[in-house]
């Protein structure tokens, strides 16, 4: 049996990033069981999502909330890396270090002698992982909701003739997180191969707009500029349809194929609408979505959520309950997603995990 919390046992991950992107990185290699040492700017008091706290979160804790949702296993050093002896305890880790997670502008880094050609020289067999916001040779500033504005995800997210809305998580950071991730594992496939190490990177830009999937498709092959829906799909109805149950509760509905929207119809008991020409296939249900969620609202408003959760799970009709953070922790598997330590200054820190599969040799 895989022990998969061991698995990077031996591994050793120099990290230089701060914020999301970077650090989240650098938790991947630590569930995994790497060591993973952090380095945070001593002049600026560290990592700035330190302080990110909720008004909720007492001012006396070490670290926010946010800042614990991608430090956990960490090593974590405070140093001046303008200062030649802040710079040469980092080159000293870095000796026999595998891999470098480096969110530095270029200008930053060469000034200060942390770019990949330092490194390289220290240690051929490094790794050196780098993300920037735009790309190599910019040197814009940015965070996540400016890369879900510049990718498009704002332009097509909220609902018609309303103002854009951001993705609640910052996502575009987690998609980098995952590129890099995979950059970095391709890395070390190649230097058990040929012993030497590779210089890896990515863009947020890069991450998010090889993540618009499909909607991208609909413009790059007919032409079609994405518009703001909801939560609803351009090219399936009812898919992301939102509809109020008796006891006033949300339910989202995915009917994908013909037979899901021939079940939704017999579960609501309406199979009157399959025969209907406007709906009988997608592409009509499509066309013609307002018409038929006239139809569908009412009567979805006959029965609590918990009774047509049940009736259409037993149809195979893909429906889910919209939950809030505490119902989504009330599942078993989400209970099974959480990490737990104790912080240095004794405060316990919960957070999920960034390893989401298992490994088995069964």
């Amino acid at each position: 049996m895989i022990q998969q919390d061991q698995f990077f046992k031996g591994l050793k991950v120099l990290e230089l990033a701060s914020v999301l992107a970077g650090p989240a990185v650098g938790m991947f290699f630590a569930e995994l069981g790497a060591e993973v040492i952090k380095v945070e700017n001593a002049r600026t008091g560290g990592d700035v999502t330190r302080r990110w706290r909720l008004p909720s979160e007492s001012k006396e804790t070490a670290v926010s909330a946010y800042y614990c949702s991608v430090n956990y296993q960490k090593e974590v050093l405070m140093l001046d890396l303008k200062e030649a002896e802040g710079r040469q305890q980092v080159y000293d880790l870095a000796k026999d270090a595998d891999i470098v997670i480096s969110n530095f502008k270029g200008a930053s880094a060469e000034k200060m002698g942390m770019s990949y050609a330092n490194f390289k020289e220290l240690n051929p067999r490094i790794i050196f992982a780098q993300l920037t916001a735009f790309g190599e040779g910019e040197e814009l500033p940015a965070f996540d909701v400016v890369l879900q504005a510049e990718a498009g995800f704002l332009h097509m997210s909220g609902e018609p003739g309303r103002p854009p809305v951001k993705m609640p998580v910052a996502l575009i950071d987690i998609l980098a997180a995952h590129q890099l991730k995979e950059g970095i594992l391709l890395g070390l496939l190649q230097r058990a191969q040929t012993g030497d190490g590779c210089y890896v990177e990515t863009s947020l830009l890069e991450a998010a707009i090889a993540s618009l999937a499909n909607q991208a498709t609909n413009w790059l092959m007919v032409g079609h500029i994405p518009q703001a829906m909801g939560s609803q799909h351009p090219n399936i109805a009812p898919y992301g349809d939102i509809f109020e149950t008796k006891d006033q509760k949300f339910l989202v509905i995915a009917a994908g194929t013909e037979r899901q929207f021939e079940q939704l119809c017999q579960v609501l008991n309406l199979s009157e609408l399959v025969e209907d020409q406007r709906f009988s296939i997608n592409a009509n249900r499509v066309q013609n979505r307002d018409a038929l969620n006239e139809l569908l609202v009412p009567a979805f408003a006959k029965k609590d959520r918990k009774d047509w959760l049940q009736a259409m799970n037993q149809r195979g009709v893909p429906v889910g309950s919209i939950r809030n953070m505490k119902e989504v922790f009330e599942r078993p598997q989400a209970q099974k997603m959480i990490l737990e330590d104790t912080l240095a200054d004794g405060q316990k820190g919960r957070r999920v995990k960034t390893v989401a599969f298992k490994l088995s040799s069964t």
